[in-house]
Protein backbone atom coordinates (compact mmCIF):
# COMPACT_ATOMS: atom_id res chain seq x y z
CA UNK A 1 0.00 0.00 0.00
CA UNK A 2 1.35 3.47 -0.87
CA UNK A 3 2.45 5.45 2.14
CA UNK A 4 3.69 2.55 4.27
CA UNK A 5 6.88 3.62 6.05
CA UNK A 6 9.44 1.42 7.84
CA UNK A 7 7.96 0.08 11.05
CA UNK A 8 4.40 0.92 9.98
CA UNK A 9 1.81 -1.85 9.70
CA UNK A 10 -0.80 -1.93 6.95
CA UNK A 11 -3.49 -1.05 9.51
CA UNK A 12 -1.49 1.96 10.66
CA UNK A 13 -1.02 3.07 7.04
CA UNK A 14 -4.77 2.74 6.35
CA UNK A 15 -5.57 4.79 9.45
CA UNK A 16 -3.05 7.45 8.46
CA UNK A 17 -4.47 7.69 4.95
CA UNK A 18 -8.01 7.87 6.31
CA UNK A 19 -7.02 10.68 8.65
CA UNK A 20 -5.58 12.68 5.77
CA UNK A 21 -8.65 12.13 3.59
CA UNK A 22 -10.97 12.92 6.52
CA UNK A 23 -9.24 16.19 7.30
CA UNK A 24 -9.32 17.36 3.68
CA UNK A 25 -12.96 16.34 3.12
CA UNK A 26 -14.13 18.02 6.31
CA UNK A 27 -12.30 21.20 5.33
CA UNK A 28 -14.19 21.23 2.03
CA UNK A 29 -17.46 20.57 3.87
CA UNK A 30 -16.79 23.35 6.39
CA UNK A 31 -16.11 25.83 3.59
CA UNK A 32 -19.68 25.60 2.25
CA UNK A 33 -21.88 28.61 2.97
CA UNK A 34 -25.30 28.58 4.62
CA UNK A 35 -27.16 29.00 1.33
CA UNK A 36 -25.45 25.95 -0.16
CA UNK A 37 -26.27 23.93 2.97
CA UNK A 38 -29.93 24.84 2.91
CA UNK A 39 -30.22 24.05 -0.81
CA UNK A 40 -28.48 20.71 -0.26
CA UNK A 41 -30.93 19.72 2.47
CA UNK A 42 -33.87 20.29 0.12
CA UNK A 43 -32.21 18.34 -2.70
CA UNK A 44 -31.57 15.42 -0.38
CA UNK A 45 -35.28 15.31 0.46
CA UNK A 46 -36.06 14.71 -3.22
CA UNK A 47 -34.45 11.25 -2.94
CA UNK A 48 -37.08 9.94 -0.51
CA UNK A 49 -38.73 7.90 -3.26
CA UNK A 50 -35.69 5.64 -3.80
CA UNK A 51 -36.61 3.79 -0.60
CA UNK A 52 -39.35 1.18 -0.24
CA UNK A 53 -41.52 2.43 2.62
CA UNK A 54 -44.35 0.58 4.35
CA UNK A 55 -46.18 1.51 7.58
CA UNK A 56 -43.80 -0.76 9.51
CA UNK A 57 -40.58 0.67 8.01
CA UNK A 58 -38.29 2.25 10.59
CA UNK A 59 -35.88 4.87 9.27
CA UNK A 60 -33.12 5.88 11.67
CA UNK A 61 -31.22 9.07 11.02
CA UNK A 62 -29.13 11.57 12.98
CA UNK A 63 -29.39 15.11 14.26
CA UNK A 64 -26.88 17.16 12.24
CA UNK A 65 -23.93 18.81 13.96
CA UNK A 66 -20.50 20.11 13.02
CA UNK A 67 -21.66 21.24 9.55
CA UNK A 68 -23.02 17.79 8.59
CA UNK A 69 -25.46 17.53 5.72
CA UNK A 70 -28.93 18.13 7.17
CA UNK A 71 -31.16 15.03 6.81
CA UNK A 72 -34.23 16.59 8.45
CA UNK A 73 -36.11 17.50 5.23
CA UNK A 74 -35.44 13.97 3.95
CA UNK A 75 -36.72 12.54 7.23
CA UNK A 76 -39.90 14.62 6.90
CA UNK A 77 -40.41 13.34 3.36
CA UNK A 78 -39.96 9.74 4.50
CA UNK A 79 -42.34 10.24 7.42
CA UNK A 80 -44.89 11.68 5.01
CA UNK A 81 -44.67 8.42 3.06
CA UNK A 82 -45.44 6.46 6.23
CA UNK A 83 -42.01 5.70 7.73
CA UNK A 84 -41.50 5.54 11.48
CA UNK A 85 -38.48 7.63 12.51
CA UNK A 86 -35.76 6.92 15.07
CA UNK A 87 -32.56 8.53 16.29
CA UNK A 88 -29.35 6.91 17.58
CA UNK A 89 -27.96 6.99 21.09
CA UNK A 90 -24.44 6.18 22.29
CA UNK A 91 -24.60 3.80 25.25
CA UNK A 92 -20.88 2.96 25.66
CA UNK A 93 -17.61 3.83 23.98
CA UNK A 94 -17.08 0.51 22.19
CA UNK A 95 -20.72 -0.59 21.89
CA UNK A 96 -22.99 -0.37 18.85
CA UNK A 97 -25.54 2.42 18.76
CA UNK A 98 -29.11 1.86 19.85
CA UNK A 99 -32.09 3.63 18.31
CA UNK A 100 -35.13 5.19 19.93
CA UNK A 101 -38.39 6.25 18.32
CA UNK A 102 -38.66 9.94 17.44
CA UNK A 103 -41.13 12.34 15.87
CA UNK A 104 -40.29 15.88 14.86
CA UNK A 105 -40.89 18.15 17.81
CA UNK A 106 -40.09 15.50 20.42
CA UNK A 107 -37.72 16.64 23.14
CA UNK A 108 -34.10 15.50 22.95
CA UNK A 109 -31.44 15.15 25.62
CA UNK A 110 -27.70 15.77 25.35
CA UNK A 111 -25.45 12.81 24.61
CA UNK A 112 -21.69 12.25 24.24
CA UNK A 113 -19.63 14.14 21.64
CA UNK A 114 -22.28 16.85 21.24
CA UNK A 115 -25.00 14.44 20.08
CA UNK A 116 -28.70 14.73 20.95
CA UNK A 117 -31.07 11.80 21.28
CA UNK A 118 -34.44 10.79 22.73
CA UNK A 119 -34.60 10.17 26.48
CA UNK A 120 -33.88 6.71 27.90
CA UNK A 121 -37.60 6.27 28.63
CA UNK A 122 -38.44 6.29 24.90
CA UNK A 123 -38.91 2.80 23.37
CA UNK A 124 -36.13 1.37 21.25
CA UNK A 125 -36.55 0.71 17.53
CA UNK A 126 -34.65 -1.48 15.09
CA UNK A 127 -34.17 0.32 11.76
CA UNK A 128 -34.72 -1.08 8.29
CA UNK A 129 -33.06 1.97 6.74
CA UNK A 130 -30.18 3.85 8.33
CA UNK A 131 -29.18 7.34 7.21
CA UNK A 132 -25.48 7.53 8.02
CA UNK A 133 -23.38 10.67 8.56
CA UNK A 134 -19.84 10.61 7.25
CA UNK A 135 -16.66 12.57 6.70
CA UNK A 136 -15.79 11.19 3.25
CA UNK A 137 -17.01 8.57 0.77
CA UNK A 138 -16.14 6.96 -2.55
CA UNK A 139 -18.31 5.58 -5.34
CA UNK A 140 -17.82 1.97 -4.29
CA UNK A 141 -19.76 2.55 -1.07
CA UNK A 142 -16.86 2.94 1.34
CA UNK A 143 -17.08 5.70 3.92
CA UNK A 144 -14.80 7.41 6.37
CA UNK A 145 -16.48 8.32 9.63
CA UNK A 146 -15.10 10.26 12.55
CA UNK A 147 -12.87 7.50 13.86
CA UNK A 148 -15.02 6.00 16.62
CA UNK A 149 -16.26 3.01 14.63
CA UNK A 150 -19.83 3.36 15.94
CA UNK A 151 -21.59 2.88 12.61
CA UNK A 152 -19.33 0.00 11.57
CA UNK A 153 -20.17 -1.87 14.78
CA UNK A 154 -23.84 -0.94 14.54
CA UNK A 155 -24.27 -2.08 10.95
CA UNK A 156 -22.48 -5.35 11.68
CA UNK A 157 -24.97 -6.09 14.48
CA UNK A 158 -28.04 -4.96 12.51
CA UNK A 159 -27.09 -6.86 9.36
CA UNK A 160 -26.60 -10.05 11.39
CA UNK A 161 -30.28 -9.79 12.34
CA UNK A 162 -31.93 -8.74 9.06
CA UNK A 163 -31.31 -6.82 5.82
CA UNK A 164 -30.64 -3.14 6.47
CA UNK A 165 -30.15 -0.40 3.88
CA UNK A 166 -27.30 1.93 4.86
CA UNK A 167 -27.52 5.27 3.08
CA UNK A 168 -24.65 7.68 3.49
CA UNK A 169 -25.71 11.34 3.56
CA UNK A 170 -23.17 13.94 2.51
CA UNK A 171 -22.27 16.90 0.36
CA UNK A 172 -20.75 16.11 -3.02
CA UNK A 173 -17.54 17.89 -1.98
CA UNK A 174 -16.89 15.08 0.50
CA UNK A 175 -16.29 12.54 -2.26
CA UNK A 176 -12.79 11.08 -2.58
CA UNK A 177 -11.45 8.84 -5.31
CA UNK A 178 -10.74 5.83 -3.10
CA UNK A 179 -11.33 5.18 0.58
CA UNK A 180 -8.69 2.80 1.99
CA UNK A 181 -10.92 0.10 3.48
CA UNK A 182 -10.34 -2.35 6.32
CA UNK A 183 -12.09 -5.70 6.65
CA UNK A 184 -14.31 -4.39 9.47
CA UNK A 185 -15.52 -1.31 7.56
CA UNK A 186 -19.25 -1.49 6.81
CA UNK A 187 -20.26 -0.79 3.23
CA UNK A 188 -22.94 1.69 2.22
CA UNK A 189 -25.79 0.58 -0.04
CA UNK A 190 -26.57 4.11 -1.18
CA UNK A 191 -24.85 7.50 -1.06
CA UNK A 192 -27.06 10.58 -1.17
CA UNK A 193 -25.52 13.97 -1.92
CA UNK A 194 -26.75 17.39 -2.96
CA UNK A 195 -25.93 16.45 -6.57
CA UNK A 196 -26.94 12.82 -6.99
CA UNK A 197 -28.01 9.47 -5.64
CA UNK A 198 -25.36 6.77 -5.98
CA UNK A 199 -27.38 3.56 -5.65
CA UNK A 200 -25.14 0.52 -5.19
CA UNK A 201 -27.92 -2.00 -4.58
CA UNK A 202 -28.11 -4.77 -7.18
Amino acid sequence: MPGIKPGMTETMAIDQNKNMLRTAALARRDALNDLAREAAAQRLAAFADIFDITPSTVVASYMPMRNEADPLPLMRALAARGAQLALPAVIARDAPLIFRAWREGDALVAGPFGTRHPADTVPQSVPHILLVPLAAFDRRGHRIGYGGGYYDRTLAVLRAQKPVVAAGVAFAVQEVETVPASHHDAMLDVVLTDLECIDLRS
